[in-house]
């Protein structure tokens, strides 16, 4: 993956950038910190400029968020709702009126939640779905996207920049993060799935 991420970097330049970018945002298991530390490593050899591969990387994010953001909006609310009115709400124990209470507290949340799940790996991508569901104002939208991509691209270019031919152990130390903050989530929704089902349950009992 590392290879084609690299060979495609080199032959199309910043508009492969884009590209790559953008289907690593609609597919999040291709790392997004290989692309802009090499990018930035790519400036100490070639013409290329940091600021111009970070513009261009913005350009993809915000292209493969919207994406999902589409799928997130056609997915809606009432399309949730009858799903987990059925068989899979059973299986589940999830409720169409726990949709209500989910976008409920997304419109409340959302614009921080949109903003800040851009610096964790996965999320960051995955974030723009519910945004989408919660129908949240697709400028409002594609503003904090645009803002928090931008912040995490130039980071990444940069410090791809200044590691130069050692830009892989940046890749490392992003990786090293991306665990602890994975591992991090997990165990939060574990708890919180924990905390939900057994309030559920209880509910059930009485």
């Amino acid at each position: 993956m590392q290879e084609l991420i690299i060979e495609t970097m080199n032959q199309f330049g910043y508009w492969g950038i884009a590209l790559l970018i953008a289907i690593e945002n609609i597919f999040p298991p291709i790392p997004s910190e290989v692309i802009l530390t090499f990018g930035g490593f790519m400036t100490t050899y070639t013409d290329m400029n940091i600021w111009l591969v970070a513009f261009f990387a913005t350009i993809g994010s915000v292209v493969g968020a919207f994406v999902l953001y589409g799928i997130g909006r056609i997915l809606s609310e009432e399309r949730l709702e009858k799903w987990l009115g059925g068989r899979w709400g059973r299986i589940l124990h999830l409720k169409p009126s726990d949709v209500k209470k989910a976008d409920i507290w997304f419109r409340k949340k959302g614009k921080a939640t949109v903003f800040f799940c851009r610096f964790i790996p996965i999320v960051r991508s995955l974030i723009s779905i519910p945004a989408g569901m919660s129908k949240m104002n697709m400028w409002v939208f594609l503003l904090l996207t645009t803002i928090g991509t931008s912040i995490w691209n130039i980071v990444l270019v940069w410090l791809g920049a200044i590691a130069g031919a050692s830009w892989e152990s940046v890749v490392n130390y992003i990786g090293i993060y991306s665990t602890v903050v994975l591992a991090t989530i997990v165990i939060c929704l574990l708890g919180f799935s924990y905390w939900f089902y057994k309030k559920r349950f209880k509910k059930k009992d009485k």
